[in-house]
């Protein structure tokens, strides 16, 4: 399980021209599910997420966790994480997870996120084409990876 963590002032998305999420500072989550994932490396995943210190406290630009700034979570799926692109031109997706099981440990996450959370959690829509729009704060993107 791959994940991309931009640190933001506020994101959204929308599918079909509809708002389906958004927050306001906080963390926007892209998603990258492969086929050897489990609930348990999920549970790793949050836990790393939860736990990161991304936003500044006590002078440093790095120092505090999501839930010490009362921050928010916008989760997207996003398969383009497991993208091989070492031969050729057009990018090979056999590394992400078949989209059962991805839509499955997807929606895990976003429900425990919920549940372990005491902040609002945000999702987009697993397999639509969304629009995601955000202002990243910092710059400060982050790439976990649990596997």
């Amino acid at each position: 399980m791959r994940a991309i963590v931009q640190r933001v002032s506020k994101a959204s998305v929308e599918v079909n021209q509809n708002e389906i999420g958004a927050i306001q500072k906080g963390y926007l989550v892209y998603l990258g599910i492969t086929h050897i994932d489990t609930i348990e490396i999920a549970d790793k995943l949050i836990e790393k997420l939860l736990k990161i210190r991304l936003f500044p406290s006590e002078g440093k630009a790095i120092n505090a966790n999501i839930s010490s700034v009362e921050g928010e979570i916008l989760v997207v799926s996003q398969f383009t994480l497991y993208a091989a692109t070492k031969k050729g031109n057009r990018p090979s997706f056999m590394d992400a997870a078949k989209p059962d099981q991805a839509e499955s440990l997807y929606d895990y996450v976003v429900k425990k996120l919920g549940e372990s959370y005491s902040e609002k959690v945000a999702a987009g829509q697993f397999g639509a084409d969304m629009k995601v729009t955000s202002v990243n704060d910092g710059p400060i993107n982050i790439i976990l990876d649990v596997n």
